[in-house]
């Protein structure tokens, strides 16, 4: 049994009964789940956000007055915002919900398996936020939304008002997010800007050759350019061991 200690409280809000009704059925089975708080529309939900928190918030994404997706613009001024976790019959809204940072994105009608598999998610991100605040980025394979985590990104790549992520397994994703965004948002998580062009993780880095007519680095077998006047900071950064490990 679950330590009372250790459960999760939510809300789920939805202004259709017998959706909000299953919802709340299912989180019951997961024996993690403690206190379950709910909402007939985004604005009684946000007026009991703001007297009670809770670690997860499921909204439905339609609801009349203040829509879901409004709610957790709103929900993210809180001091300590709850994970929104969308619950809707809305496949076209996915990227807009993680563009909001939302940590899942459920379609009714919603299978006990998949909810599971959110509630992982949300836990699975409080342990990295702990460790050192992992983002998740949302990107589209397909017609499929899928995230990809900040730590698994060696480079990133410039393509104008976007920017592919070079993951581990050689896999590029490309974001709607420039370059130069990712640069000041991932600055503290050990990205460091070595050409217009590229953002690298300097831990990633295996091999540096800065001097000579055509300086760069190495991420595996993949050779990137330095610009030579950003050389010094990438040096600098190489000598204080934060990459060509």
């Amino acid at each position: 049994m679950t330590n009372s200690a250790q459960q999760i409280d939510v809300l789920v809000a939805d202004d259709e009964r017998p959706a909000l009704d299953e919802l709340v059925h299912l989180l019951r089975t997961d024996p993690r789940i403690g206190g379950i708080v709910t909402a007939s529309s985004g604005a009684e939900a946000l007026r009991l956000l703001s007297e009670r928190a809770v670690r997860i918030a499921f909204l439905d994404i339609h609801m009349p007055g203040l829509s879901g997706m409004e709610l957790a613009r709103a929900l993210s001024t809180l001091a300590e915002p709850p994970a929104v976790v969308f619950v809707t019959a809305d496949e076209a809204r996915a990227v807009e919900a993680f563009e909001l940072r939302a940590a899942d994105y459920l379609l009714k009608p919603v299978r006990a398996e998949r909810l599971r598999q959110a509630v992982d998610r949300v836990v699975e991100l409080g342990e990295t936020a702990a460790a050192g605040d992992d983002e998740m980025l949302p990107v589209t394979v397909g017609s499929v939304v899928r995230f990809v985590r900040r730590s698994d990104v060696r480079w990133v790549q410039a393509q104008g008002d976007y920017s592919r992520l070079h993951t581990g397994d050689g896999t590029g994703h490309l974001v709607r997010i420039p370059i130069s965004e990712l640069e000041a948002r991932w600055a503290d998580a050990g990205f460091l800007r070595i050409h217009r062009s590229s953002l690298v993780r300097m831990s990633a880095v295996t091999e540096a050759r800065l001097s000579g007519a055509e300086p760069a680095v190495s991420i595996g077998a993949v050779a990137l350019p330095v610009s030579r006047r950003l050389v010094p900071a990438v040096r600098e950064t190489l000598l204080r061991g934060e990459g060509a490990g």
